[in-house]
């Protein structure tokens, strides 16, 4: 990994950290897939860092009502919409406190200074914050959040005001999510006064119900229960990631008790964890989709015909059978079969590799080419062995003539290369973060996150985006959803990438452990749990 002043600076950070006090018995240990590539979620999209990050951490405005998708208050208490939809007022929630480290103790509560800062440094590009560990803000542009908002404003203390440029139905639902989570303003000026704007995203500080006390890259994040908690002292003292890419591994640790939750077991190890004594294997039908991404701007993959071959070369039912074994289905849209909206395009699903052979042909590629197929590193819901499905992937394309070289980075590596647009083809998936349709198509194929980062495809289809523009605005439920079916249409005559499966979300958990759910919108929260 090339040697930046952020990775310099988080190697310091792991480096200069204590040693962790021994685990005692209100200590949750999750066992989880991977390292966070940062701590404060308004930079990145990957939902290990969001479980790492905005979930214990950090607050937003509104919340999400745990293990569901209703909206409640978080740091705002209440607020008011304007009669034309373009004007929200938040009323802000009194006596909330900020947690502290060795670099910063903070001198007054939570305030509307905090709500400007955090969402202005992600609008505002001429702002000095804007630029401070990359200034990529995916979510924030991939959403077409920086056009939407047009000003955020203190009026007092307790009160800020947004102005958008237009009305926007999913709008209290999109500032839900983790990358709206608000950071603090006072730490933010005093880390710039010392010269290390890059530690508010390092050394992070919340007022979320866990504080970070250690960090050791690809081994655990401890965090301890936060005292000043608004919303009262957990029920765990501390909680502990234990960072765990093999699934074979994080299932023996949750057998011996090293950990109480595992994410991700392997399809194959579900009927031996169902009988396992001592364990409960929770499961839900997940909002979330597997799928290969082409990068449109590099040939030959900006040519329909070659996308249309690659995809009808894919035998998906055979792939759902070997990857997913029994735990996904195939994928006939971005969109899972249980959100509203959805609109399955059942022949994107055919095999049909002598079509594909033609399409080649006509495309001016009779004998194939050569290209190179990226597989995720980690197990994700949405994809639990990405380097089988990319080896099935492979022999399907050489049965056409096109050979795929198989790649693969550490997982921070991968995200970051693929945001680049470094790959040419690549295995990615998405969990829900929100319930809304919007929050599948926007931040993944709008052309504002193709400069975003989250856009793998780099694909800018205008007639798409006159789509998903207009479902944003309109009020009506029913003119939404079949506004949505036209964006799956439209996505299924051009091919930016090939819907592959969709997952049932499965976590295994000990006995011991009380009060957990399995989250509607992905991730993982651990503020209700405690450990008999």
């Amino acid at each position: 990994m090339r040697k930046t002043k952020y990775t310099l600076m988080l190697s310091a950070f792991l480096v200069s950290l204590a040693a962790a006090p021994t685990l005692q018995a209100k200590t949750l240990v999750y066992c989880s897939e991977a390292s966070p590539e940062g701590f404060n979620p308004q930079l990145f999209t990957n939902g290990v860092t969001n479980d790492a990050s905005a979930n214990p951490i950090y607050n937003r405005l509104l919340d999400f009502k745990y293990g569901t998708t209703e909206l409640i208050p978080s740091l705002a208490e209440r607020w008011e919409v304007s009669p034309d939809g373009k004007t929200y007022t938040f009323y802000l929630r009194e006596h909330v406190k900020w947690q502290s480290n060795k670099d910063f103790t903070p001198s007054r509560d939570f305030n509307a200074d905090d709500v400007v800062f955090s969402f202005m440094r992600q609008k505002d590009t001429a702002s000095e914050w804007h630029k401070v560990s990359g200034g990529n803000y995916p979510y924030f542009t991939g959403m077409g959040l920086d056009k939407l908002i047009v000003s955020v404003k203190k009026l007092d203390d307790r009160r800020v005001v947004f102005t958008l440029d237009h009305p926007e139905v999913p709008f209290l639902a999109d500032i839900a999510m983790g990358f709206a989570s608000i950071t603090s303003a006072e730490y933010a000026d005093k880390m710039m006064k010392a010269g290390t704007p890059e530690k508010l995203d390092l050394e992070p500080v919340g007022t979320g119900p866990f504080q970070l006390a250690q960090y050791q890259k690809d081994s655990r994040i401890l965090y301890q229960s936060f005292a000043g908690y608004w919303g009262g002292k957990t029920k765990i003292d501390r909680l502990v990631f234990s960072i765990t890419p093999d699934a074979s591994v994080r299932l023996a640790k949750l057998q011996k008790n090293e950990c109480q939750i595992m994410t991700s077991p392997n399809p194959a190890d579900l009927p031996a964890i169902n009988k396992a004594a001592n364990i409960t294997l929770l499961h839900q039908a997940g909002l979330n989709t597997g799928y290969l991404s082409f990068n449109v701007e590099k040939k030959p993959l900006d040519n329909l015909k070659v996308r249309q071959a690659l995809a009808l070369a894919i035998n998906k039912p055979d792939i759902i059978k070997a990857v997913y074994q029994g735990t996904g289905e195939i994928a006939s849209s971005l969109l899972p079969p249980s959100m509203w909206g959805y609109a399955p395009n059942n022949e994107s699903n055919d095999y049909n590799p002598e079509k594909a052979r033609q399409l080649l042909a006509e495309a001016g590629y009779a004998t194939g080419f050569s290209t190179e197929l990226w597989a995720m590193p980690v197990q994700r819901p949405y994809n639990p062995n990405a380097r089988r499905m990319a080896e099935m992937i492979q022999s399907d394309w050489a049965a056409i003539g096109v050979q795929a070289k198989i790649v693969t980075y550490e997982w921070g590596e991968y995200l970051k290369r693929a945001s680049q647009g470094d790959h040419q083809t690549m295995l990615i998936g998405w969990g829900g973060d929100n319930g809304d349709p919007d929050n599948f198509f926007s931040p993944l194929f709008s052309c504002a996150a193709v400069s975003g980062g989250a856009n793998y495809s780099r694909w800018c289809d205008k007639p798409f985006e006159a789509l998903i523009d207009a479902a944003r605005s309109e009020a009506d439920h029913t003119r939404r959803s079949q506004l949505y079916q036209q964006v799956q249409q439209r996505m299924a005559q051009q091919i930016p990438a090939v819907m592959i499966g969709h997952s049932t979300v499965y976590e295994p958990i000990r006995n011991s452990v009380k009060g957990y759910m399995i989250s509607p919108v992905g991730g993982h929260r651990f503020e209700q749990v405690t450990v008999e």
